[in-house]
């Protein structure tokens, strides 16, 4: 027998649906059934390859003593929070509110209306079922109470992260920056880099503004902690040494052993900051860690329709990480002749290094590379025979059962991707990221592209149709603006423009300051939530706001520019106290004070600067390319067939320059003046 899950095209839903307990979507079958018979709501989310998901499953929704006590009195939703974030948003911030740790599998007990009264996460099945009695219990007894509680707290969601309109207007000084800095250095990880203490999660935003504020101010001990953290985590298990790919999180502080789902925005996300690492500091392990995090992005989660999908689960035949470890035996048996040198570079031991008996998790030293050419290894000598181990390793876990997939599609985490290409392809020049990137686009455009200008979340599936929501928008728009600048076909900018002007239409909130994370027709659950905090991705707001200041300098439109300079105003209080809550912001915040720039080439010849150009970029330069039929405002009367290029700022530009030296001394000669 199933319960109503079994229609679903969410994988995490389809593992529900042969549970003893009766699941529904969340539709309004489900909803009208709660209010028409007065009966609880029980949300339960989570996603397809969450550990302490199939945990709870196992313990709770798969026993029929459990089952009975949920079916009898509640109304029992299951929720994909990665198919409905923003269902999972309203019901998250609702769990923080009442003082308990957010996380997944999320369990929220709501009045029939759907307003929130309870909730936590993982509970073992004596509790769960010992809660869900209580509560029941006092929704009986106490509905007045009930109600007066899930009032206020249905307030306290609608004004999370709501944060107060700054009317005045003022500048963005460095010295703002400078205090945002200084207190996010205090929360820094000086032995093993990251922040805080276990367990670690690799946060693409903040180490990516550690990137940029150290390229622009040249500050040393922002050098040093990217640098560790970039080391720490190319060579940890956080990081699969044998396919690439990091996973979502590391346990310990060393980010050595994983918690081993591995995400698609996690890796599209990374991606892009190693390649960026890599042009500033070209070391053979960021180098590596792009190459093979690709390969196993292309080999392990690309669709036949050019799509990605969205994860592996962390379980194999039940058991976490089952797939990824080996144990010494195995690993000398594999790699025979090598297994002793290579046993020292994967750290693998008889005893084991993992908390399962004898089972290793291989990481690697974050100085291996140069220890291996201390001993006397060439540099090409020792990447032959680090592939040729890997191979070898790669070939021997074809024989195992690989942890599912979840195969969901989805515009945002595609489009994350998408930007990742981009910046490959910057940093090493291979035509396949090009290549990817551009399909990946085709993708979205033939799927999720609507005719009256929206987005899809995801390709429809049956009936079944996911409206876009924010992130979706903003991650597609800033990934166009990306393939702009290694294709200069200017329909990707024309694209971002029309899409934005839709965000617009539809997002705006009535202050005209920020956006909502829904679509105004979309069903409003308690309200409409608008998303300001930067996590593992960055939020949708601050990658809108970094939009609005391309195209408000590509396309001339003034309301953009002023749009971001209201939001940044009425985010700075908060990021002044909680930096690495606002990543994203504080690198608005830092673009803003140094100033944006525009490399605009124009003449056919032009193009064959551009690879050495790509060297040269910096964070917060843009280069366009103007041909004879370009009509983008930005190229208006710079168009020449000679060669010919223009470093503009601030709406005015630098004399024309005639060649690529030249070029290349005025950009470093900009670039110091930035640091002064």
């Amino acid at each position: 027998m199933t319960n109503r899950l079994s229609t679903s095209q969410s994988p995490y839903l389809k593992q529900h649906q042969y549970n003893p307990v009766f699941w529904q979507p969340w539709d309004e079958q489900a909803l009208n059934q709660a209010k028409n018979e007065n009966k609880l709501i029980l949300v339960s989310i989570g996603y397809s390859t969450c550990h302490w998901c199939h945990v709870m499953e196992k313990e709770s929704f798969e026993s029929e003593e459990v089952a009975k006590v949920m079916n009898d009195r509640f109304v029992c939703i299951k929720v994909d929070r990665e198919e409905n974030p923003e269902i999972d948003q309203i019901y998250m911030t609702a769990v923080q509110l009442m003082g308990n740790r957010g996380g997944w599998p999320l369990n929220c007990i709501c009045l029939p209306d759907g307003r929130p009264i309870y909730g936590g996460t993982y509970f073992p099945k004596n509790e769960w079922i010992s809660v869900l009695s209580q509560i029941h219990d006092f929704w009986l007894e106490k509905p007045n109470l009930a109600i007066e509680f899930a009032e206020k707290l249905a307030n306290g969601i609608k004004n999370s992260e709501r944060l107060p309109i700054q009317i005045e207007q003022f500048s963005f000084q460095k010295s703002d920056l400078q205090l945002v800095v200084e207190k996010w250095k205090n929360s820094f990880d000086r032995t093993w880099g990251g922040l805080g203490h276990a367990p670690k999660f690799p946060m693409p935003n903040d180490l990516n503004f550690w990137l940029e504020y150290s390229f622009y101010n040249q500050d040393a001990e922002a050098d040093t902690h990217l640098e560790k953290t970039l080391r720490f985590m190319a060579s940890g298990g956080i990081f699969d040494q044998v396919e690439g790919g990091f996973c979502r999180y590391s346990v310990d502080e060393r980010w050595h052993i994983p918690h081993f789902e591995k995400m698609l925005y996690d890796n599209a996300q990374l991606i892009s900051l190693y390649a960026s690492a890599y042009k500033i500091n070209p070391l053979p392990k960021y180098k590596r860690t792009i190459e093979n995090t690709i390969n196993w992005c292309i080999s392990d989660l690309k669709g036949d329709n050019g799509g990605y999908f969205c994860a592996l689960d962390a379980d194999s035949e039940g058991v976490e990480g089952k797939y990824y470890t080996f144990t010494k035996e195995e690993f000398d048996s594999i790699l025979g002749e090598d297994a002793q040198l290579f046993s020292e570079h994967f750290q693998v031991t008889a005893e084991g290094n993992w908390e399962e008996e004898k089972t290793n998790v291989l990481y690697t030293l974050p100085d291996s590379d140069e220890i291996a050419l201390e001993v006397g290894f060439e540099g090409e000598e020792w990447e032959n025979l680090l592939k040729k181990a890997q191979e070898k390793l790669k070939n021997h876990r074809k024989s195992r059962i690989r942890p599912d997939r979840d195969e969901k599609q989805l515009a945002s985490w595609n489009s994350l991707l998408i930007s990742g290409f981009v910046n490959a392809y910057k940093a090493l020049g291979k035509d396949l990221y090009l290549q990817e990137a551009i399909a990946i686009q085709k993708f979205i455009e033939e799927h999720l592209e609507q005719k009256d200008g929206s987005l899809l979340r995801q390709p429809i599936f049956g009936e079944s149709k996911t409206l876009g929501v924010l992130e979706d928008y903003a991650h597609y728009i800033h990934a166009l603006l990306d393939l702009y600048e290694i294709s200069f076909d200017d329909s990707y900018l024309y694209k971002a423009n029309e899409l934005t002007d839709y965000v617009i239409d539809h997002f705006l909130d009535e202050d005209e300051t920020f956006f909502y994370f829904t679509h105004q027709d979309a069903p409003v659950l308690i309200n409409r939530k608008i998303e300001v905090l930067d996590n593992v991705i960055p939020s949708s707001n601050s990658v809108m706001m970094k939009n609005l200041l391309k195209i408000y300098t590509i396309f001339e439109k003034p309301i953009y520019r002023e749009i971001v300079y209201r939001a940044m105003r009425s985010v700075l209080p908060e990021l002044k106290k909680y930096p690495s809550s606002y990543s994203n912001w504080a690198s608005l915040l830092q673009s803003l004070i140094v100033g944006t720039q525009e490399i605009v080439l124009s003449g056919k010849d032009t193009l064959n600067w551009i690879e050495e150009l790509y060297k040269y970029q910096t964070p917060y330069q843009f280069i366009f390319w103007g041909h004879e039929k370009s009509e983008v405002p930005i190229l208006k009367n710079r168009l020449s067939l000679d060669k010919k290029a223009y470093i503009c700022e601030n709406n005015s530009c630098s004399l024309p320059i005639e060649n690529k030296e030249d070029l290349v001394l005025l950009l470093n000669k900009v670039t110091k003046n930035f640091i002064n």
